[in-house]
This record gives structure tokens, C-alpha cells and sequence, in this order.
């Protein structure tokens, strides 16, 4: 399996974590991609950049929760669960990605 049709699959799980469109659309139509724009690097970048997102919003709803000034608790709960599980999925991926690393390496030697 090329390595291009890898990182389509992968940007289209990451999308479905942060709610882009490139979700709804078939792994299977995911054309090859050449240069920095769909590559991983990239992919991860974005993940962190929403994860970030994700995490800001959380604190601001909590932060409005906890002086009284949220009117649905709700909203607060979702989005901390919400930047919780999405900081689980990039260590995650971070984690494999130094451990294929670290692999590479090994075999080098």
C-alpha cells in the first residue's frame, strides 16, 4: 500500500474528530497527494491547532460555569469531554509516530 494512500485515510480520520466536511467524503476517493498541503506533518499540525481550539473553549465555558454566567452546563460538559478525548487521540498519535521512529532507527543500526 503506498504511503499516499495512507495519509488520506489518516486525514480523514482526523477531520471526523474536528467536524470539517473532508469527513462525509470516502476514503476510497482520496487522490495522492505531492508537497506539504495533505501531509501528515500537516495533518497532525491541524489536529493540535483544533485541539487547542478545543481546549480554549472548554476553559471559557468552565471558567462561565463556574461563576454562574453559563446558562446550559451541559455545553461545559461536552466541550471538556470533547477536548479531553481529542488530547487522548493526538497523544496517541503522537506516541505511535515516535515509536515507528524509534523503530526506524533500531532497524538502521
Amino acid at each position: 500500500m503506498p504511503i499516499d494512500a495512507v495519509n488520506g485515510v489518516t486525514t480523514n480520520a482526523l477531520s471526523g474528530v474536528f467536524g470539517t466536511n473532508q469527513a462525509t467524503t470516502p476514503a476510497t476517493t482520496a487522490e495522492p497527494t505531492t508537497g506539504t498541503d495533505g501531509s501528515f506533518a500537516a495533518s497532525l499540525g491541524n489536529a493540535v491547532d483544533g485541539l487547542q481550539e478545543l481546549q480554549s473553549t472548554s476553559k471559557t465555558l468552565a471558567l462561565k460555569a463556574v461563576t454562574g454566567n453559563l446558562d446550559d452546563i451541559h455545553d461545559a460538559t461536552i466541550a471538556s469531554t470533547r477536548a479531553q478525548v481529542t488530547l487522548e487521540l493526538v497523544a496517541a498519535v503522537r506516541n505511535k509516530g515516535v515509536d515507528a521512529f524509534n523503530e526506524i532507527m533500531r532497524m538502521q543500526a
